[in-house]
């Protein structure tokens, strides 16, 4: 396992003119002086928080241990595969769209975004917009644009504590405000802004019209009830399986051994992120690590095997990089 061990990240907080100076229920205790919108966890330059690898980068490591941290299945071995973030939505975003794979190697970009974002909390009447309403083409959308009226052309959903949202790069979006989302997504933070709200910031209007697609797989991901895992009291939940991430919730009231490798056989990092309750990560050979509400641990691919163990109980999402080739999920509007 090299001089890798699970890694607790540090999270950086990203001032947005939507977000909130607030950050409860997942940071109740800071404070901050400005909006914050966005609380990154696996960024390029989010760092290490404990051990020998305290303050450096996701970046750095990933370009020095390559295969043993980002594992078999992720596309880039000096590239870290997915980007993690809570979003603290207080205002409108502004509608945007994010390339797919194709239009961003269009543009010189190595790969798209598409992301999924998991409803953490969500007070009554939260609501995201999600794609185009049928019928509305780019160009009515274009002109929906000039006219100030853009949200008109979306399809806006109501939200609820539990959802699973698929969104497809290429695919117009926007959050509403009163959630609180976990984002998962392909490591890219190429975002085109539509309309802003009469915010002064700037529009890219050329470049996210030729993104954004009429059909796309988004939407609620339909997926089974939460399983009781054989032999404990622990419950998992396949919340999305995806081509470029897998993301599972588990609720844990005991100890539970978890792999860095799927079905395939191939190993990907995996990211666990706890949304409630506090636990320990323990791997062969490194000193165990503390996790509570609104902390993220990478657990390298080399590290094969883990265990969680609940402090009373615990839930937390693990994402990782499938092994397998997989399908778009089944989604509805």
């Amino acid at each position: 396992m090299g001089n890798l061990y699970p890694l607790l990240m540090l999270p950086k907080f990203d001032p947005r003119p939507w977000g909130t100076h607030n950050l409860s229920p997942i940071y109740p205790n800071r404070q901050f002086g400005e909006k914050i919108g966005e609380a990154w966890l696996t960024g390029d330059d989010c760092k290490v928080a404990n051990g020998p690898l305290t303050g450096q980068t996701l970046a750095q490591l990933s370009e020095k241990y390559q295969r043993e941290l980002v594992g078999d299945a992720a596309r880039d071995a000096r590239r870290f595969p997915l980007l993690l973030k809570f979003l603290f939505p207080h205002e409108k975003l502004s509608v945007q769209v994010h390339p797919d794979d194709e239009q961003a190697r269009k543009v010189g970009q190595p790969w798209g975004k598409t992301e999924c974002w998991y409803v953490a909390h969500a007070k009554r009447g939260a609501q995201i917009g999600l794609g185009l309403k049928p019928g509305v083409t780019v160009g009515q959308f274009k002109d929906a644009i000039e006219e100030k009226r853009a949200e008109e052309s979306l399809n806006w959903l109501n939200v609820y504590t539990g959802d699973m949202i698929y969104v497809a790069g290429g695919t117009v979006h926007t959050l509403g405000p009163g959630s609180v989302i976990v984002e998962t997504q392909q490591q890219s933070d190429t975002t085109y802004r539509l309309y802003d709200y009469g915010r002064p910031r700037e529009l890219h209007l050329k470049e996210g019209l030729a993104a954004v697609k009429a059909k796309v797989a988004s939407g609620k991901v339909v997926r089974p009830a939460p399983a009781q895992i054989q032999g404990s009291s622990n419950r998992q939940a396949a919340l999305v399986a995806a081509p470029y991430f897998v993301v599972d919730m588990f609720e844990m009231k005991d100890a539970q051994e978890l792999s860095t490798r799927d079905g395939s056989g191939k190993s990907s990092a995996q990211i666990l992120v706890a949304v409630e309750g506090c636990g320990v990560v323990e791997a062969p050979g490194a000193e165990p690590v503390t996790v509570a509400k609104g902390d993220a641990v990478v657990i390298p691919a080399s590290t094969e095997r883990f265990t969680v163990r609940p402090q009373w109980s615990i839930e937390f999402l693990r994402s990782g990089v499938p092994g397998a080739v997989l399908p778009e999920p089944e989604t509805r509007m």
